[in-house]
């Protein structure tokens, strides 16, 4: 496994992410990063500070683009500058707005690394619905980058539920599928996780979780789908 290009030098507080998130990386100049290369590794992913310069972030983007195209790159922005990072969407990934929330910054630094290992299965793969993430490798879930305090069930419930956005689950798929079929709970078992989930997703975002009556329940907004 490669390790994390890192440019220029970072803010103490995207560092303190980086190490947390127990990456290697290396912090390279502005001449070409492929010198920069160990034997036999390649680049997982960029992680771009735009700091005070801006352009000079995104020429080194443009330059990474031209060289290494398959590299995914997370550009982390100041609030007052994404408007302008917005018009160069073409060479960054995704961004972070500093200062740092850092479990939105794990998240989205593990999503853009999964897709360049591409190593993954399925069933390991980040699940990203709207403000909501899902790591299914270390049982976390955050909402707008604040991580959510669930149950084993709560979680697993929460994780059915956004892999299959916009479906219908009735009560007793999501007994077979969640709990299993040995369990002999019933129907009221599903309601009270459900309500208990809504309260932890908080009212902005409790409707994420909707129910069809008489039948079940169903994930997900149309505007984020």
């Amino acid at each position: 496994m490669g390790p994390l290009l890192v440019f220029p030098d970072l803010p103490i507080e995207v560092a303190r992410a980086l190490k947390d998130s127990g990456r290697d990386f290396q912090t390279v100049d502005g001449a070409s990063a492929e010198r920069h290369l160990r034997p036999d590794e390649g680049w997982i992913a960029a992680v771009l500070s735009a700091g005070p310069s801006l352009d000079r972030v995104v020429g080194f983007a443009k330059d990474l683009r031209t060289d290494l195209p398959d590299i995914p790159v997370l550009c982390v922005v100041a609030e007052s500058e994404v408007e302008r990072l917005a018009g160069h969407a073409d060479v960054f990934s995704d961004f972070c707005v500093a200062p740092l929330r850092e479990h939105e910054f794990f998240f989205r630094l593990e999503r853009l690394v999964r897709s360049s290992e591409d190593a993954v299965g399925d069933d390991d793969a980040l699940i990203v619905y709207g403000p909501l993430m899902i790591n299914p490798v270390t049982y976390q879930a955050v909402l707008d980058g604040d991580p959510l305090d669930l149950t084993y069930m709560e979680y697993e419930l929460l994780k059915y539920f956004a892999q299959r956005p916009g479906r219908v689950c009735t009560r007793e798929v999501l007994l077979g599928q969640v709990w299993g079929y040995e369990y002999y709970g019933g129907a009221r078992t599903v309601d009270v996780h459900v309500r208990r989930l809504r309260a932890k997703l908080g009212e902005p975002h409790a409707g994420l979780i909707g129910t069809v009556r008489s039948v079940g329940y169903r994930f997900g907004k149309s505007q984020w789908g």
